[in-house]
């Protein structure tokens, strides 16, 4: 995949910058199928040797990855993304030892799909379905052992209903504003002891009372509720392109008023042609999934808490279009 990103990147390299432009004025203007994506490897290293300050050696390695295909035909668009980011860190006393285990610092798969058809100049009738989960385990922050996650549990299905806002804006800067009253959510647990501890808001295993007999946990919960989707993509200088996607969800059976929130911002930086800066950040909050906290004093408590990820990389990146 490395080498196809590098043998295309170099191939639209050879476009001059007035067949750039014209080419974004005809993808801008013109029906049909415009595509592309971005890829990009971050690392860093660090080796210590009689260092009296102390420390660790560690080697991390940060990866983001992305594909997009839009349709125009008409009055019609069909939009479709991919995003997919993958992280590890390995720490110890030897670098790549097998004895340490590489830590996960990020992994997410992200599957978008919109439809629209134009209801007047800036608003669409559309209809989106996303799917997000990640590909491996993810373990307890304490030992390192424990599996608190994995493939695909939890994994979530949305599908929505509503209306899309899509004003004319400036040059190199998207927004939108998806609206839907009629959105169903599928939470996905496909792992036994997950699903029979109840993780990620599905029902635990029990005891029925009526029957006496044990019964295994729910894979799956469905909801019924609203959902709104903002997304923002802005250049703030000819190298600085800045993008935020903020995701909504609200139950209206079960507490409507404590809403699902999953906001993620990018701000990359573009230093040479192949290497670039980026800061990332991700925050979630999700009301029927618990997180343990245990205080200096040894209590523990467990309830619902705002979840955020910050990662910074310099390393590599490409991207192209057609």
């Amino acid at each position: 995949m490395l080498a196809i990103g590098l043998a295309t990147t170099m191939a639209y390299g050879q476009i001059t910058e007035g067949e750039e432009d014209l080419v974004k004025v005809s993808k801008d203007t013109v029906d049909g199928w415009k595509k592309g994506g971005y890829f990009s490897l971050n690392g860093s290293q660090v080796s210590l040797t009689n260092w009296v300050a102390g420390g660790q050696n560690s080697v991390s390695i940060n990866s983001l990855f992305g594909l997009y295909a839009n349709l125009k035909k008409g009055s019609m668009t069909w939009e479709n993304s991919l995003d997919f980011g993958y992280g590890l860190l390995n720490q110890g006393e030897k670098l790549f030892n097998v004895d340490e285990k590489w830590i996960k610092t990020d992994d997410r798969v992200d599957l978008t799909s919109k439809f629209g058809q134009k209801a007047s100049d800036s608003w669409y009738y559309a209809a989106l379905t996303n799917f997000r989960t990640q590909t491996t385990a993810g373990y307890g922050p304490d030992d390192n052992v424990t599996e608190i996650s994995g493939f695909l549990a939890p994994a979530y299905w949305l599908t929505a209903i509503g209306m899309d806002y899509k004003p004319t804006m400036k040059e190199d800067t998207e927004f939108s504003l998806f609206v839907a009253p009629i959105t169903a959510k599928l939470t996905f647990v496909n792992d036994t002891l997950l699903a029979n501890a109840g993780s990620f808001g599905v029902k635990p295993a029990g005891i029925d009372q009526t029957t006496g007999l044990y019964f295994s946990g729910k894979k799956f919960r469905p909801e019924f509720g609203g959902y709104m989707r903002m997304k923002y993509k802005t250049k703030l200088a000819p190298n600085i392109t800045f993008t935020t996607k903020l995701d909504l969800f609200s139950n209206y059976i079960e507490n409507p008023s404590r809403i699902d929130v999953n906001w993620e911002n990018l701000l990359e930086i573009k230093l040479w042609k192949f290497l670039s800066a980026t800061v990332s950040t991700h925050l979630i909050y999700d009301d029927d999934v618990d997180v343990s906290i245990t205080d200096e004093s040894g209590n523990t408590t467990v309830g619902p808490r705002v979840q955020f990820k910050e990662v910074f990389g310099l390393g590599l990146s490409w991207k192209f279009d057609q």
